[in-house]
């Protein structure tokens, strides 16, 4: 089974190192195609988007299709997506080539984490989706410096070359080592679009929202926070985010782990501890020591939050869970674009480097919030389902035409015994419920 759940890692590590590389590449990108920096920037926003669209639309696609089927197929897709952009020789084809890749993105991950879960035992499955997660933090410890590096000495191309290349690896990787699966037993998009109906799904999306945008928020503006506030040259960002990447690293692992032994307890801890993280960097980003390790905090209980609210989705999408789990991760995306536009926002109106992170920690409070609403109905559904017997009533408020003539003591002029049973009756006799239950 870990062999499988490593084929779903590689997928991970190079859907995650074409995500996030480009950041580092923009200048050359920008120098080789003729245009503007802000430009080439848009093939940030163009892939974040094709997530958004792509993860809901890929999913109901194959919906029909076995799982491990369809992961091969966007595997597939994936690598002809990255070779365009490796070939591209204008903008044009490049952003077409990130915009395919981009399709793959959400549904991988979405179904990726319903095949992973379902290879495991059921006390495990927070841990299995963190373990093919681990793909994704590599990507951004290993994959994107690497992947800037190569594109700065080589070419931004030689970058593409070599994420076609993890593409390759993951799909043969995915053929060889995933089991096969049969089809989803709902065999239908109408299934899959059932669960959308329940309140508890939505809450679920609404927290990630909230949740990671609490991280984006802080996290786009790192770098000038680092070397305005701490006091960090330019060149020390490179170090810093691999600082923040090994708390990824860390965060996810025991993220998985918390979340197989309580989900919902482990949920709220984790949303409480980012809020607080970042109240906390507010004011340790003024001092270059406290700010590297408040860092390494952040990005440990930041991505802490993936496993338990991928679960979440999952446990409340039962019976259809990979189209809410792909749209979990668009909303993972659009909790990143939510972070970084209220972020901006508050630069913008001058409010500060800190502006951002103190916005973070407002949104964590507000995910933190709809974790608790979310389970306060679970326990309010679970009362509902095993309701508390009702007292006993007392017997003389009973009215008596309502009970048995032959269960109530005749009327007497005078005290004396009670007139015998019918002996017919004997011990077959069944009194009157209510009235046995008060005797007792």
């Amino acid at each position: 089974m870990r062999a499988s759940l490593l084929a779903l890692a590689v997928g991970a590590f190079g859907i995650g190192t074409t995500e996030f590389v480009i950041v580092g590449l923009l200048p050359e990108v920008a120098d080789d195609l003729s245009v503007s920096i802000p430009s080439a920037g848009m093939l940030v926003t163009g892939y974040a988007l094709g997530v958004v669209v792509g993860a809901p639309l890929m999913t109901a696609a194959g919906a029909r299709l076995p799982r491990k089927t369809m992961l091969v197929v966007l595997m597939a897709i994936f690598v002809a997506g990255n070779l365009l952009c490796a070939l591209a020789g204008d903008y044009a084809s490049l952003m077409g080539g990130r915009l395919i890749a981009a399709l793959t993105h959400g549904a991988f991950f979405g179904i990726g984490s319903v095949v992973a879960a379902d290879l495991v035992a059921p006390d495990r499955r927070a841990s299995a989706i963190a373990l093919m997660f681990t793909g994704l933090t590599l990507a951004n410890v290993l994959g994107v410096p690497l992947g800037t590096f190569l594109g700065q000495q080589f070419g931004w191309r030689s970058t593409f070359w070599a994420v076609t290349g993890i593409g390759i690896v993951g799909l043969l990787s995915l053929i060889t080592l995933v089991p096969a699966q049969p089809a989803p037993q709902t065999g239908a998009l109408r299934g899959e679009l059932a669960v959308f109906r329940r309140p508890q799904v939505w809450l679920a999306l609404t927290t990630t929202v909230l949740g990671f945008g609490g991280v984006f928020a802080s996290f786009t503006y790192l770098a000038p926070m680092m070397t305005e506030l701490a006091g960090f040259s330019d060149g020390a960002v490179a170090w810093l985010l691999v600082l923040f990447g090994a708390g990824l690293c860390v965060g996810n692992v025991l993220g998985g782990r918390a979340a197989d032994r309580a989900l919902m307890p482990s949920l709220y801890l984790i949303l409480g501890g980012l809020c607080l993280v970042l109240v906390v960097f507010t004011f340790t980003s003024r001092a270059a020591l406290p700010a590297a390790v408040t860092l390494a905090a952040f990005g440990a209980i930041g991505f802490a939050t993936v496993p338990p609210l991928q679960a979440r989705v999952m446990q409340q999408a039962a019976g259809a869970p990979a189209l809410a789990s792909a749209a979990n991760i668009a909303a993972f995306n659009l909790g990143n674009a939510l972070g970084a536009w209220l972020g901006g926002l508050a630069v913008a109106h001058g409010l500060g480097w800190t502006s951002p992170t103190w916005i973070g920690a407002g949104l964590a409070a507000a995910g933190l919030g709809t974790a608790a609403l979310s389970g306060r109905l679970d326990r309010r559904a679970g009362r509902d389902r095993n309701p508390l017997p009702a007292p006993p009533l007392p017997t003389d408020s009973l009215p008596t035409d309502s009970l048995p003539t032959d269960s109530l003591p005749t009327e007497r002029s005078s005290p004396g015994p009670l007139p015998a049973r019918d002996p017919a009756a004997g011990a077959g006799h069944v009194p009157h419920p209510i009235v046995e239950q008060n005797s007792r």
